[in-house]
């Protein structure tokens, strides 16, 4: 049995916020410039230009990408071995989230009741999935999920007769519909299988993964390739003001389903495709 501190927990979680927020991922400053190589529209080279100058400028000034620093998407694989010393595992991704927005000057965007809409004044309580893996590890992602992305993600119980060409549909209707609301150039996390809740975690998670990474399953990794072609014909472009390069890239995880179920969820995000990661 391995023992690791709720306070180192609690530290790893406020560094990862703020680099999150401050650092747009390598592999998603490239993905802009690999769409600034192929875009025609004079708008949205413009547009691709000032999200890699805002970029630039964010990490080297050390201030957030974007003023929606997110709602704290937090995803967990705690090993079996492993055991949390002086507080639990929730609490102390709690109090990084807390301890990260307050050092970091990141903006608190969370309301304590949906409906009531006060603000909890320190970001939290953040989202977190957790999943037992063997060993004695602890592997934490940060992924600070904008409010104007993620309105735009939907989720759609086909038929299992709607097939294949079905899910295309859905995918490329929801994005059509997001428009600029999203903040395109965006990254399209498709989740199909499951029930319900699974489809929608499995396209959050398909986020994770680096932009032009495929799928390890072949017959997903194709749809990827399709998805992407698809979704960047629509036109709708950088910020909304039409172009070739509306997605940078689409990434699908499929999981077993019921026998009279094909769960669809489609979760957009924005250009500014943040996460981190850390193993402790």
């Amino acid at each position: 049995m391995r023992e690791i501190s709720a306070a180192t927990i609690t530290d790893a979680v406020a560094r990862m916020c703020i680099e999150a927020n401050y650092s747009l991922p390598d592999d998603v400053r490239d993905a802009l410039r690999e769409g600034l190589a192929v875009e025609e529209s004079p708008a949205g080279r413009d547009v691709l230009e000032q999200l890699l100058e805002n970029a630039e400028i964010a990490r080297e000034e050390q201030v957030p990408i974007c003023q929606d620093t997110g709602f704290a998407v937090v995803f967990v694989d705690l090993g079996q071995d492993a055991h949390i010393t002086g507080g639990d595992l929730y609490g102390a991704i709690g109090a990084g989230v807390r301890k990260g927005y307050e050092e970091g000057y990141l903006r608190k965007s969370i309301v304590a009741h949906p409906l009531e809409r006060v603000n909890t004044g320190d970001n939290t309580p953040a989202v977190i999935h957790v999943e037992v893996v063997p060993g004695d590890g602890l592997r934490i992602t940060v992924a600070p999920k904008g409010g104007g992305s993620e309105n735009m993600s939907s989720v759609r119980m086909l038929k299992p007769s709607d097939g294949v060409e079905g899910v295309k549909r859905f995918v490329v209707e929801t994005v059509k519909t997001a428009g600029a609301n999203p903040c395109p150039p965006i990254v399209v996390g498709v989740g199909i299988g499951g029930t319900m809740e699974k489809a929608a975690i499995l396209a959050k998670k398909a986020l994770l993964r680096r932009t032009g990474e495929r799928s390890p399953v072949p017959f997903d990794a194709a749809l990827e390739a399709e998805l992407l072609t698809l979704v960047n014909n629509t036109g709708v472009g950088p910020a909304g003001l039409g172009g070739r390069v509306t997605a940078l890239a689409v990434n699908v995880e499929t999981f077993p389903a019921h026998i009279a179920s094909l769960p669809v969820a489609v979760n957009i995000q924005c250009h500014a495709a943040r996460h981190k990661e850390v193993t402790l």
